[in-house]
C-alpha cells in the first residue's frame, strides 16, 4: 500500500470529512472509493473511444434511432 499526500483547502477537507462520517467510513475510504470511481469512469470512456474508433457511424446512429423508438412509447 502506498501513501499519498495531497494539499486541499481545509473547507473542502471538512466537507470530505463530513461525507465520510455520513456514510460511515473513514476518510481514507472515502477518498480510495472516490479514486476507484474516478479510474472505472476513466477506463469505461476509454473503452468506449476504442470501440467507436472501430464502429459504424450508421450503424450507431440506427440503433440510437431504434432506442429512442423503443423507450418514446
Amino acid at each position: 500500500m502506498s501513501t499519498l499526500t495531497i494539499r486541499i483547502p481545509v473547507t473542502k477537507h471538512a466537507r470530505l470529512r463530513s461525507l465520510a462520517k455520513a456514510r460511515g467510513v473513514s476518510l481514507n475510504r472515502l477518498i480510495d472509493e472516490l479514486a476507484t470511481l474516478a479510474l472505472a469512469q476513466h477506463d469505461t470512456e476509454t473503452r468506449f473511444r476504442a470501440a467507436a474508433k472501430r464502429g459504424s457511424k450508421q450503424k450507431g446512429l440506427a440503433l440510437l434511432d431504434k432506442l429512442d423508438r423503443a423507450f418514446s412509447k
